[in-house]
């Protein structure tokens, strides 16, 4: 079964800011009278409501025992929606941020040994995991790679992290204009038992990490998308009914619009941020029917569960489906 946080919204005053590498701008929020945080765990991500009704995702990255500060990294998207640029050019100490969260589709199991592998800015997330496993015990490894080592954020983190004579823990940067592309082959090959990779990144980066991983057991690779993966064509073409177990109501939901739109105009509210697939904000639990998910979020195991899904993307493989709405 697919986990979620309980959300809250929040009015969070930005007490923080510096840059963290070129591009990137390392926020810091708190509540305004001090009062402790949510606790929330590494993977977690919040969504900041910004002008224009924009909403995006940013994965907390400080230190999940902190439960007075959070701390978020933001990389400048130069052919973005705008959401990136006001973080960069408006935003200051000082000022307030409408904070919804957190939620955590990324959870990281226990494990005797991990393996972490970061393109960019999917850093962020990955960052409290290894702080979670150095504090656990577990031996684990983390792989950063970027274009440079400038473009690199929180690099000094993970040098903290790797004390000296610390054989349980191993940190190697891959700057792209230095050593070139971060060689998963040898990462990744053999299989080792009792092993979980954790992947976040560009899609090319995770792409090719999903291939290495072929040959691991089912459940070892766990992966966090920027954007959405191309789900191909739907299973089923043609129009189907919803029933909403909860409201009473059962819905037609024709092939050009998705579940999500056809609920919301009978008058039904259900949360939702990205209309992607990859936030995890309209979360949907499914009582009957069998589910194309067509979300970028479950792992092939969950979705073979098919006890949740996501209303923005993912449609029925078959003509009724029961949601509980």
């Amino acid at each position: 079964m697919h986990t979620t946080h309980d959300e809250v919204n929040l009015g969070l005053r930005v007490v923080g800011r510096k840059a963290g590498a070129d591009g990137v701008v390392v926020l810091e929020l708190a509540d305004r009278f001090g009062a402790p945080l949510p606790a929330w765990s590494p993977g977690a991500h919040i969504d900041v409501r910004m002008p224009g009704d924009l909403v995006r995702q940013y994965s907390l990255c400080g230190d999940p025992a902190n439960g007075s500060v959070w701390r978020i990294g933001v990389f400048r998207e130069p052919d973005g929606r705008g959401g990136s640029a006001f973080v960069h050019d408006q935003v200051r100490v000082g000022d307030y941020l409408d904070i919804r969260g957190p939620r955590n589709n990324f959870e990281l199991l226990p494990a005797t040994r991990y393996v972490f592998i970061a393109g960019g800015i999917g850093v962020t997330p990955l960052l409290p995991m290894a702080r979670t496993a150095r504090r656990a015990g577990s031996a684990w490894e983390f792989h950063y790679g970027g274009r440079s080592r400038t473009s690199m954020a929180f690099v000094d983190d993970l040098d903290a992290l790797q004390l000296e004579n610390d054989h349980l823990a191993r940190v190697s940067l891959y700057p792209q204009d230095e050593v070139g592309l971060i060689d998963l082959d040898s990462i990744l090959a053999p299989p080792r038992p009792g092993t979980l990779i954790y992947c976040c990144g560009p899609e090319a980066l995770l792409e090719a990490v999903e291939r290495c991983c072929a040959q691991w057991p089912a459940g070892t690779l766990h992966v966090e998308r920027f954007a959405p993966k191309d789900a191909g064509e739907p299973v089923f073409s043609g129009t189907f009914e919803v029933e909403l177990a909860a409201s009473g109501v059962t819905l037609k939901v024709p092939p050009d619009k998705s579940i999500l739109e056809v609920v919301r105009e009978a008058g039904i509210m259900v949360p939702f941020s990205c209309q992607e697939g990859t936030c995890g904000t309209c979360e949907t639990p499914v009582l009957e029917g069998a589910i194309d998910h067509r979300d970028s979020l479950l792992s092939p195991e969950e979705q073979a569960e098919n006890d949740t899904m996501f209303v923005c993307v993912s449609r029925a493989a078959c003509p009724r489906v029961v949601l509980d709405l």
